[in-house]
């Protein structure tokens, strides 16, 4: 969206406040924001109080990213706010937010009539889709490629309104005026925002506001120079003293007069149907009030959330299935389609190795994992009058919207969303079957319902990251250099699964067969980045199972990243090259990805990573929202009680402009922390459509004592800045695995590590 070139509109609102509506062409929508006593709504993305405060408007989920601070941070750089006077609200669902760039990475999943139409952040079908879908979803790392230049403008159209409302009353030309810390400047004069809001509702923007000459960058200083470790500007996080003190609102926190809790069961995977329950076993529950029998699942309402799950325990409803996921079937299924299974998408460079020879391969596989987030499922609704209520962290509200509306056969105009932030979410909360139960259980209650799972509901009721099997081939040159190099990955169609689920409401099963023996290009994501080889030849084979899948972060990089550097590795240590150099020889094209190798090997010491040196290298690159990102990381690593254990992690990591330095180190180390739990842990079995881990700690995530220390380098640039939440995650697998070999000379070819082989 773009809302720099538009006319104003100003008339009373309701509240007592102004609304300023910017007119959005080529569509037309109302002000989301609603201004309250005192407030002026300048246009979707900001507000002005009488006080100073200006509040900005948020249409991501936060889910510990640091959403809620970055686009803030973005719009008050360019409107020259103070930083200590921006609150943050929520926006409402709202096709003036649409997420344009990952409307446009997604395209296959909506099916456009016409794909070929609808692949670009600029097409006017794209637009109009995701404007009348309100899709704002949170998703890919596309926060600063969709909201950066929306949010400048609206900086720059409220700043020069200010400025022309502080020149009238000066007498002076209104672009000779500056705005620093909340103020309006001309010589002596100045003017607070507070003072001039009113004012400022009366004057137009220029139709092209003038932008600050320099885009919204934290500065930052490089290791070595004399004031190293400080910065320029400070952007402390605008969530971090709620978060501290407890104050801040979760899902789990929301709290309604009359509410009840719920717990909830459900049936094994896949297709399966509640089939009885004896309810005089939970007779004698205090505080029970009432059990819901949904299709494929049995709910228990009571006074605490206690009472309501510890009811479901003593019943242990019985399910009917249709089909069961089996660990043993998958295992089986993945290894046919990797020796014999005609692939169903293709990606090649240079010839795709035609003539190829193969020298050398081998074979990996990964593990289903569990998303495992902190703060399991849970949501609440009210039901009143036709009206739904739904307090929810979602990362894709008008879905859940949408969901919700079909379920209990009202208008989706009848659904009202509150956004509410998540404690973790790794794209768990892409999924919106909570919107469907709760709604169904807010009619039943007639009366507000927050719906928990507990953790063994999340483990059994959530889709995990795909499981995969993987064979990676190469024609060698004589000195060992890669001539092609070739890779067959079968994997479910796990995004156009994905999709169906999302965007036609489909059942997991539907869904399952609906997409079986599709294309899915995402499936392979960052197989062929990085390297120069001169032939490559990628396939994906599609694998239909029974268990349904979902997107994690990192996406398909996590793997194939997995997959590649450690092929590589084998590579460079059969031919005694050493294994950075042996990179950089097939980087001649990036430059920069040679400098963050360089980077990690400084930070690290490196030392070839000789035999019993217990030190790892792995690089990746991902490109996405027209940015790239670029990381490099060496693990320290040895055998330790019970598996491997990780000592240290440095990592250089190139992404380009950096709007806020703690933000972007914070989501990084989150980042490589997330890759060390998919490397150790995150897995899980099934057995009869149950995953065979139930509780948290059975999946072997890294406590506090496991964190290794960790080193991040950020490289200055002044390229288009790459969001910081994926990246680290991809490298992370291959360093510890490659560093494994170093220190034990154990070769590791399978997620999590150290994992039992198929």
């Amino acid at each position: 969206m773009n809302i720099s070139r538009r006319g104003v509109l100003v008339g009373a609102a309701v509240g007592g406040g102004l609304l300023v509506a910017w007119s959005l062409l080529p569509r037309n929508f109302d002000n989301p924001l609603d201004p309250g006593p005192g407030e002026i709504a300048f246009d979707a993305w900001l507000k002005i109080a009488d006080d100073g405060v200006v509040t900005v408007a948020v249409p991501q989920l936060e889910m510990g990213q640091g959403v809620t601070t970055v686009l803030p941070q973005i719009v008050a750089m360019e409107l020259g706010a103070d930083w200590r006077q921006i609150a943050v609200e929520p926006a409402p669902v709202n096709g003036a937010y649409a997420n344009i760039p990952l409307a446009a990475r997604w395209a296959p999943l909506w099916r456009p009539l016409i794909p070929a139409l609808a692949d670009e952040p600029g097409d006017l079908l794209l637009e109009r889709w995701a404007q009348d879908n309100r899709f704002t979803v949170t998703a890919e790392g596309t926060q600063l490629a969709a909201y950066e230049a929306a949010c400048r403008d609206a900086g720059a159209s409220a700043r020069a309104v200010l400025a022309m409302a502080a020149a009238e009353r000066w007498g002076v030309d209104w672009e000779q005026c500056t705005a620093e810390n909340g103020f309006i400047y001309n010589d002596e004069n100045r003017a607070s925002f507070a003072e001039l809001a009113l004012d400022a509702a009366r004057f137009d923007p220029p139709d092209l506001p003038a932008l600050r000459p320099e885009a919204p960058a934290e500065n930052l200083l490089v290791i070595g120079e004399e004031e190293a470790g400080e910065r320029l500007l400070d952007w402390p996080r605008l969530d971090l003293p709620s978060k501290v003190d407890g104050s801040y609102i979760f899902a789990a926190d929301v709290r309604l007069p009359d509410m009840v809790h719920a717990a909830i069961r459900h049936g094994p995977m896949d297709e399966s149907t509640l089939l009885d329950f004896d309810a005089s076993l939970a007779s004698g529950q205090q505080g029970l009030i009432k059990l819901v029998r949904g299709k494929r699942w049995l709910a228990a309402l009571a006074d605490n959330w206690w009472a309501a799950e510890e009811a479901l325990r003593r019943i242990a409803p019985r399910f009917a299935v249709s089909r069961s996921v089996e660990s043993e079937e998958i295992v089986a299924a993945l290894d046919d389609a990797v020796r014999r299974g005609t692939p169903a998408f293709t990606e090649t460079r240079g010839t795709g190795g035609t003539d190829y020879t193969p020298d050398f391969a081998l074979r990996y596989d990964v593990a289903p994992a569990l998303h495992a987030p902190l703060e399991t499922t849970t949501a609440t609704a009210r039901l009143s009058d036709g009206v739904l209520e739904m307090w929810l962290p979602t990362q894709a509200p008008e879905a859940a919207r949408e969901a919700a509306a079909r379920a209990l056969g009202i208008s989706s105009g009848n659904v009202v969303l509150y956004p509410v932030a998540a404690g973790g979410s790794f794209d768990r909360r892409l999924d919106n079957q909570v919107a469907i139960e709760v709604a169904l259980l807010a009619r039943e209650a007639g009366r507000p319902v927050q719906l928990t799972w507990s953790r063994w509901q999340e483990h059994l009721a959530s889709y995990p990251r795909p499981p995969i099997a993987a064979l990676m081939g190469a024609e060698l040159m004589q000195e060992g250099s890669i001539k092609c190099l070739r890779a067959r990955i079968a994997a479910p169609s796990t995004m156009p699964e994905f999709g169906r689920r999302l965007f036609a409401n489909s059942t997991s099963w539907a869904a399952i067969d609906a997409v079986a023996g599709d294309a899915d290009p995402m499936a392979v994501e960052g197989m062929m980045q990085s390297y120069g080889i001169p032939d490559m030849f990628v396939e994906h084979i599609p694998v239909t199972l029974d268990l349904p899948t979902a997107r994690m972060r990192g996406g398909a990089h996590s793997y194939t990243c997995f997959f590649r550097e450690s092929f590589v590795d084998e590579i460079a240590v059969r031919h005694e090259r050493e294994p950075l150099s042996y990179r950089i020889a097939m980087l001649g094209q990036d430059a920069p990805m040679v400098d963050v190798l360089q980077r990690a090997a400084r930070l690290a010491e490196w030392d070839g990573g000789i035999s019993g040196s217990g030190q790892g290298l792995a690089c990746h690159r991902m490109d996405a929202g027209g940015a790239t990102g670029r990381i490099a990381v060496i693990a320290q690593a040895s055998a330790g009680e019970g598996g491997v254990r990780v000592r240290r992690i440095f990592a250089a990591v190139n992404i380009g402009r950096i709007v806020n330095r703690d933000i972007a180190l914070q989501q990084i180390e989150g980042g490589l922390v997330f890759g060390l739990g998919l490397a150790l842990g995150s897995a899980t079995e099934y057995a009869e459509g149950l995953p065979t881990h139930q509780r948290l700690a059975a999946l072997g995530l890294p406590t506090l004592a496991d964190c290794p220390e960790i080193t991040v380098e950020l490289v200055q640039s002044a390229d288009e800045p790459f969001d910081p939440g994926e990246i680290g995650v991809p490298p992370v697998a291959p360093a510890v695995a490659n560093a494994f070999f170093s220190a034990t000379g154990l070769r590791l070819r399978r997620l999590p590590l150290l994992s039992a082989s198929p």
